[in-house]
């Protein structure tokens, strides 16, 4: 039967990568590397980069396949996001089918595979629509939440208080409501919308690459200089990937 190992690969840097990750990459007959065009050619850089440096497996190709684009116009945020499925689910279907057998694949998931990311969802979907029978295995990565407290040496929580991870999108709906929280998939920077100038932000790009940003304070204080070096990180790059915790109050404030 064919097996597809779901391999997490961390936020960048290749030292982030695990020993199981290398052993699942190296036991497969083939990885698939997902491309999303020139402006975001990084992403797909860096993936090559791993299989460089920790592939040892001569038998093992690497095949690349393009992504495709998520249709907005005229579409709610899950219409868009179900048709987005939909068509990669119908490339994996492709790509499984296209192994042998008893053929191994292995698809390398930026970070975690378990967090704001939807290859697993994706898979399933591919096995209900028509890929041929296979098992999966998931390997977990260190995800951009680890990489952001590193570079910034600070815990993610609160002695004994809540943390909540969400969106961009979400935190514009609902405001900053927990003591801790974790902001991903921003990419209007809510940050600068809500009213909450006395909250700390603790922010961070390209997490653990050569390209790190990373910056912390009052959110009254510094939320137009992230503005304005996200929108120069990312015109430089093509691409950004950010992440920031938003935390109000301090340990034992409850004693």
């Amino acid at each position: 039967m064919r097996h597809i190992h779901i391999i997490g690969i961390g936020t960048g840097n290749p030292e982030h990568v695990t020993v199981q990750a290398i052993n699942s990459m190296n036991a497969a007959d083939v990885i698939f590397v997902p491309t999303k065009g020139k402006d975001k050619e990084g992403l797909a850089s860096v993936r090559r980069d791993i299989c460089g440096r920790y592939l040892t497996n001569p038998r093992t190709a690497i095949a690349e396949f393009a992504v495709p684009t998520r249709a907005t116009a005229e579409r709610s945020y899950v219409e868009s996001v179900d048709e987005w499925h939909a068509a990669l689910a119908q490339t994996y279907v492709r790509l499984i089918n296209g192994l042998p057998g008893d053929g191994t694949g292995a698809v390398l998931v930026w970070g975690d595979p378990s967090l704001y990311d939807s290859t697993l969802r994706i898979i399933e979907r591919a096995r209900r629509i028509g890929a041929e029978k296979f098992e999966y295995t998931v390997v977990p990565g260190i995800t951009s939440i680890q990489a952001l407290a590193a570079s910034h040496r600070i815990p993610v929580n609160l002695v004994g208080k809540p943390l909540e991870i969400t969106t961009g999108r979400r935190l514009v709906e609902n405001g900053n409501r927990a003591d801790s929280t974790i902001v991903m998939l921003d990419g209007e920077q809510a940050f600068s919308k809500i009213e909450d100038p006395d909250a700390e932000i603790f922010w961070g790009a390209y997490l653990g690459t050569k390209d790190e940003i990373v910056t912390s304070g009052r959110l009254g204080d510094v939320a137009a200089d992230i503005v304005r070096m996200r929108a120069e990180a990312r015109a430089r790059h093509g691409w950004i990937m950010d992440i920031y915790l938003l935390r109000k109050g301090r340990d034992f404030d409850d004693l």
